[in-house]
């Protein structure tokens, strides 16, 4: 059983990552093919149709997010604090750049890398051309913030570790707040360094009075507005509603992420026509990402029913020494960010991550704290800088740049991001030393 999981397994990461199939087709029947193989026959849909409903509760929650921040974004919630931003920044290359990892960092709350890119990218790349700023600088300080953010219980990681695991959005995610916090201070200071050497090169810009710049291109860039867009403080407080109840598990998060959608959506737009377009706007985003979720739900029922995934980790576990097998934790934060520029994210978080949970619990590890640290290297650096994930040629077509100076400038200080988030869950005990 161990060589037929491994198989499947290997079946599944060189399809997805040769292109030779979609990720959906991949997941659907692959492991029916292989469950046949082993005999199950009937047997196997039954296994299907437990994994898809393990992944039912992620699929929505994923859903209802995308069209809940989708709607927030279309409503404006994240303007006035950019506008605000690039005021203050004027024509300081230093606070310009440290401007953008801020912004990145709330527009990421979105949990969409590539809308996260063309927003940021699109609001602020006039300002570094009009200031002769580096586009590069721009495209790694995005990528950092992106990236940190990326593990967010409605982001693309987290979504596949739950799915992989088994878990609640809570349980992996509520224990590394602190590390994603860390990370987030990590790519301001960052950002600081970055902008501190654009300001060595180009210094502050002046206009022809001497002032710094901030209005002409500038402003309108972003249609700079004293007046708040309409709803500004509803959007607001209900958004911040929502991720108190998220973190304090008042209610179960995928109907938490339907009511307040269903809420923001009709006082955003009383009219049905008009709720109906806004819902169709988003649908293509929603509908790729849930049917790989619910496609997901087959792979991984094929290979918990068929008793492959327990077979594999038994099988791992001898070939781990026993003083390395209690720091697997340790080891999968720091591996995994090496490892996204080799698999894609499918490829880690439903190939690998299910094995790798389940050689740690043979050592007493709980797979929890496997995934955690799992997302603390894959999820927050492969993410921005992986050939394997398509968002980032969103990122470097955008600011026009190419993917090996991106990783060249900025692979150290995202691996710095791990290594800074994997400290603070050793101290907070999201992960065992």
């Amino acid at each position: 059983m161990a060589i037929l999981g491994f198989l499947m397994i290997g079946t599944f990461l060189y399809l997805v990552m040769s292109k030779r199939v979609s990720v959906l087709i991949a997941f659907a029947l692959v492991p029916i093919i292989f469950a046949l193989i082993g005999g199950f026959g009937l047997e196997i849909g039954k296994m299907m149709l437990d994994g898809i409903a393990k992944v039912t509760p992620t699929g929505i929650m994923i859903g209802f997010s995308i069209l809940y921040f989708g709607l927030m974004i279309d409503r404006g919630l994240f303007d006035p604090m950019i506008s605000r931003l690039i005021r203050f920044a004027k024509g300081d290359p230093l606070k310009i750049v440290m401007a953008t990892a801020i912004i990145t960092l709330v527009v990421a709350l979105d949990g969409d890398g590539s809308a996260t890119f063309m927003i940021t990218v699109t609001a602020l790349l006039p300002i570094y051309k009009r200031l002769g700023m580096s586009s590069l600088t721009l495209a790694g300080v995005v990528a950092l913030g992106a990236g940190v953010m990326n593990i967010i219980p409605w982001g693309g990681p987290l979504a596949r570790a739950m799915v992989s695991l088994g878990a609640e959005s809570t349980e992996l995610f509520n224990p590394i707040i602190p590390a994603m916090l860390a990370g987030a201070v990590w790519v301001v200071f960052v950002s600081y360094i970055f902008g501190k050497r654009e300001r060595k090169r180009i210094g502050i810009i002046k206009d022809n009075k001497g002032d710094s710049i901030e209005s002409g291109e500038i402003a309108a860039t972003l249609e700079m507005s004293s007046s708040l867009p309409k709803h500004y403080w509803f959007n607001l407080i209900l958004t911040i509603s929502l991720i108190v109840a998220l973190i304090m598990e008042i209610i179960p998060v995928p109907v938490l992420f339907i009511v307040a959608f269903a809420i923001a959506l009709l006082v955003n737009f009383p009219d049905v026509k008009k709720q109906q377009e806004q819902i169709a706007s988003h649908a293509q985003s929603m509908v790729m990402v849930c049917t790989t979720i619910f496609a997901a739900g087959i792979f991984t029922g094929i290979l918990s029913g068929t008793k492959m995934i327990d077979a594999m980790a038994v099988s791992m576990v001898s070939a781990i020494p026993d003083w390395l097998g209690g720091h697997l934790p340790i080891l999968v934060a720091v591996v995994s960010m090496p490892l996204s520029l080799i698999f894609s994210p499918d490829a880690f978080y439903y190939g690998l991550l299910p094995v790798l949970s389940e050689a740690g619990a043979a050592f007493g590890v709980d797979p929890i704290e496997i995934g955690r640290a799992a997302l603390l290297g894959n999820g927050t650096t492969g993410f921005p800088l992986s050939p394997l994930n398509p968002s980032v040629f969103v990122l470097i077509g955008l600011c026009k740049v190419d993917l090996g100076d991106l990783q060249k400038k900025i692979f150290f200080w995202a691996f710095g991001s791990t290594i800074v988030m994997t400290i603070v869950a050793l101290l907070t005990g999201a992960i065992p030393l």
